[in-house]
């Protein structure tokens, strides 16, 4: 990137959200990942709710979420957690460096769609911990998670 382009100027796309979706286009993870389709069904301070699908190029040969890929949708949805709630005017004001995560698998991850939700349960100083969970269909716990994350200035 340029060092005539501002940060501001790049996010800006992909951070202005259309209403009920969980960000919009322009960002090269969520553009990826479709998130741009994805519904946003809940967020408040810590907490994001989100209604998601798999586009066919992150599909293992039986049709489930490839578990390579299920990394980059907790990375991306925890990440967000951290500024879940926060005004839209500051929510960008930080990067965030994922430091370590863990997943649990229980169930395959399927179409037609599932629900991630996404808890901050602590951030001390610059170090933040998310809980993510996918839930089937049904609402039963497909994947489990725990992300670590550093905050860093721009």
């Amino acid at each position: 990137m340029s060092s005539s382009v501002k940060w501001s100027e790049v996010r800006r796309a992909w951070a202005e959200t259309p209403p009920g979706r969980f960000i919009g286009a322009g960002h090269p993870i969520g553009d990826f990942l479709e998130a741009p389709r994805w519904n946003l069904l809940e967020e408040r301070t810590g907490f994001v709710r989100i209604e998601a699908h798999l586009p066919l190029h992150v599909r293992n040969l039986r049709g489930q979420l490839f578990g390579g890929f299920t990394g980059t949708y907790v990375d991306f949805v925890s990440l967000y957690t951290v500024r879940a709630g926060l005004p839209r005017s500051t929510r960008w004001d930080f990067f965030l460096a994922t430091t370590n995560m863990r997943i649990d698998y229980f169930e395959p991850v399927v179409d037609p769609g599932f629900v991630i939700e996404s808890t901050l349960l602590r951030e001390r100083s610059r170090a933040c911990f998310a809980e993510t969970r996918f839930l089937d269909q049904h609402g039963r716990l497909a994947v489990f998670a725990l992300t670590s994350m550093k905050k860093l200035p721009l």
